[in-house]
């Protein structure tokens, strides 16, 4: 018997994972309600519930949303799953810190000065992230399959494709479709799409 774990985005939560049940037949379904939003620390948390899993299950298929997918591909566990379906996922988290920087209208010395900024959209803005970042390049070697909304706010198309590139994943763009996949359209449009998937 295979297990799917599932990794939200933020605002998401474990129980997310109860919408991927059905998609799997036969497969265990398993939510992680992680704790830290660091990668760093959710990274240990995945790696975690990654290695207990693997304990009772022949094959570990992960679904990240989001920042979930950032904080997989830091969690060191490419040798413990065979299989990952990203959705909107954060690829390049240097390129988002920066970019929400320029929004903010705050410079690299501001933010090191202060060490952290709360931007005016609610989104708080670290040094010790963006370092981190910089120091820590995505290393992903799984099989990925990744799906991709084409009015993203947060990752451009040129940014995912050339990610899915480096990393020989296949990549889906839906139409019009948002990085928080919510509307019934864009649920069946991504059922759809991993059900298509695993056919292969």
């Amino acid at each position: 018997m295979n297990a799917v774990l599932y990794i939200h985005g933020k605002g998401g939560s474990a129980e997310e994972s109860e919408h991927y049940t059905p998609l799997f037949p036969g497969c265990k379904v398993i939510g992680l309600d992680y704790v830290h939003f660091t990668p760093w620390e959710a990274g240990k948390e995945i790696k975690e519930a990654a290695l207990r899993l693997k304990k009772d299950y022949k094959n570990i298929i992960i679904i990240a949303n989001s920042i979930g997918a950032y904080f997989s591909m830091h969690s060191d566990i490419e040798n413990d799953v065979s299989r990952a379906f990203f959705i909107s996922p954060i690829v390049d988290m240097e390129k988002l810190i920066a970019d929400m920087m320029r929004f903010s209208n705050v410079s690299e010395e501001e933010l090191k000065d202060k060490g952290t900024v709360l931007t005016d959209f609610g989104e708080e803005l670290s040094w010790e992230y963006l370092c981190y970042a910089r120091k820590h390049p995505v290393k992903w070697s799984v099989k990925t399959d990744i799906l991709y909304g084409e009015k993203d706010n947060l990752t451009s198309i040129e940014t995912v494709t050339a990610f899915a590139i480096s990393r020989g994943a296949s990549l889906t763009v839906m139409q019009n479709g948002e990085h928080w996949f919510h509307t019934e359209e864009q649920m069946r449009f991504l059922d759809e799409w991993i059900v298509g998937k695993m056919r292969f």
